[in-house]
C-alpha cells in the first residue's frame, strides 16, 4: 500500500513525502505573495515549479537532498490562461506516480482541460488545485473540473485569496465555496493519504507560516 504525506506552505506549495522520497511543489519567492513567507529549512530531493513566475519559482530555497526519488514524475503542460498561453505564457501540470497512488498538482492551469487533459489528470487519486481566478481557473471552473475527476478523489485547494494572504485580484476563499460545493476546512498543515483509502472530499489546509 502507497502512503503520501502532503505539507502545505502556503499558495501552490506543497511537498510530498513517500516514504524517503519527496518532492516540493512551486516554492515562492519571499515578498511575491502577499501575507505568506516560505518558512526556512525545507528539504526534498526534487523541486518542481511549474512555471517562472516569482510566485512559483524559487527553487534557490529549497534545500536538496541530493537523492533521486523512488516515485516517478511527469509532466503536461498547458496555457496558463484562456488564450493558448498568450497571456501569461504556459504552466505544467505535474504528476508524482508512486505505486497503486498518483498525486497531480495543476500548477497555474488557467482554462478548462481538453479532452486529451481531462483523460490524464482523471486517473489522479489526489490533485492539488487552483480555483480562484483572475492567474487560474476559477470557482466556477473548478466545480466544473470536479466534475470529471476519478472516483474517489482527494481534491486539496491552492491559490486563493484568505483574508490578507493571497492577491485581491483572487477570489476569497468564502467566494470560493459558493461554487465549489462541500469544503471542508482542515485545521491542520499536513495530510496523510494512503492508496485504497482516498477520501472522496474537497479540502483546504493551513499553510505552514
Amino acid at each position: 500500500m502507497a502512503k503520501a504525506i502532503i505539507t502545505y506552505y502556503g499558495h501552490s506549495c506543497f511537498r510530498i513525502k513517500a516514504g524517503d522520497s519527496s518532492i516540493v511543489f512551486d516554492p515562492y519567492k519571499n515578498g511575491s505573495v502577499p501575507g505568506l513567507t516560505l518558512p526556512r529549512g525545507i528539504q526534498a530531493d526534487v523541486v518542481s515549479c511549474s512555471h517562472e513566475h516569482a510566485d512559483h519559482n524559487a527553487a534557490e530555497l529549497i534545500k536538496l537532498t541530493g537523492k533521486k526519488p523512488a516515485f516517478k514524475v511527469s509532466k503536461l503542460t498547458v496555457p496558463h490562461d484562456h488564450h493558448n498561453g498568450q497571456h501569461r505564457g504556459l504552466s505544467d501540470i505535474t504528476f508524482v506516480e508512486l505505486p497503486d497512488l498518483i498525486l497531480c498538482h495543476f500548477g497555474d492551469l488557467g482554462r478548462l482541460p481538453t479532452t486529451e487533459e481531462y483523460a490524464a489528470i482523471a486517473k489522479a487519486d489526489v490533485v492539488l488545485m487552483p480555483c480562484a481566478g483572475y492567474y487560474t481557473i476559477d470557482s466556477k471552473e473548478a466545480a466544473e473540473i470536479i466534475k470529471h475527476l476519478k472516483h474517489p478523489c482527494l481534491k486539496v485547494l491552492m491559490h486563493f485569496r484568505e483574508g490578507k494572504r493571497g492577491y485581491d485580484v483572487q477570489e476569497d476563499i468564502e467566494d470560493v465555496m459558493r461554487d465549489v460545493k462541500g469544503v471542508k476546512r482542515l485545521n491542520q498543515s499536513e495530510l496523510t493519504v494512503e492508496s485504497g483509502n482516498i477520501p472522496n472530499e474537497i479540502v483546504t489546509l493551513n499553510p505552514i507560516q
